[in-house]
């Protein structure tokens, strides 16, 4: 199996900001974050400095995710509450099948699309930029309304992650995710790149599509929706 590698994937964000995702970078000390149009998520070391950063970062009432490492509290900001998610990977072994859709390129000029799509299944993880962050497919009906969805977000050196995985609840069914996955995947392994993904622990049903697709659970990480006071 391929696995996904500690020391990188115990907080995957200060990976890809500190390389693939280098220009969207806000913050010169510990604490880093993407800009607030482009994804919900910061990094941040477990001790007060970097807490007191950190919230210098973010504006009076807004939340961001840091992957949790025993943060410790301080004046101003807020925890709010966890969300456990599993790290899973697709090892290098496993064979991807062909599902006949026809796929489309999506960009910024599909933003609004997307965050409708995505809002029904993560409310407020995509944000109008988020598409920036790396590649994203869709999937559209005859009347050409986006019913499917897929993309990149993290991107550490040699692992983008997979995100966005989304399909409107009418069309569910039709193996849409996965051919939009095995798109992503084709050409991840081109590269030579690891195909992985975040999924909420809770989320049975994603986690058995990832697994019939063939992904494996690497380990579970929880994550900590932190507030600046307004």
């Amino acid at each position: 199996m391929t696995g996904l590698p500690e020391h990188l994937f115990t907080d995957p964000v200060r990976q890809s900001l500190a390389t693939r995702h280098r220009h969207f970078a806000i913050g010169d000390g510990d604490a880093l974050r993407y800009p607030a149009d482009v994804a919900p998520f910061a990094t941040c070391p477990p001790h007060k400095t970097a807490m007191q950063q950190l919230s210098s970062l973010l504006a009076p009432g807004e939340s961001v995710w840091i992957f949790a490492n025993g943060h410790p509290s301080i004046a101003g900001l807020d925890f709010e509450r966890t969300l456990d998610c599993f790290q899973m990977v697709l090892p290098s072994n496993v064979a991807v099948q062909d599902v006949c859709a026809q796929i489309v390129p999506l960009d910024e000029t599909h933003a609004s699309e997307m965050i409708a799509l995505t809002n029904i299944a993560f409310p407020g993880f995509f944000r109008a930029r988020t598409c920036q962050m790396g590649s994203y497919f869709g999937v559209r009906n005859s009347d050409g309304a986006l019913i499917a969805m897929a993309g990149e977000r993290l991107m550490l050196d040699r692992y983008p992650e997979i995100s966005g995985v989304c399909t409107h609840p009418d069309h569910r069914g039709r193996g849409l995710a996965a051919a939009l996955i095995a798109r992503l995947v084709d050409e991840h392994r081109r590269r030579g790149l690891v195909s992985w993904l975040h999924v909420s622990c809770s989320n049975q049903r994603a986690i058995e599509l990832y697994q019939r697709f063939g992904f494996e659970i690497a380990r579970k990480v929880p994550l900590l929706l932190v507030t600046q006071r307004g």
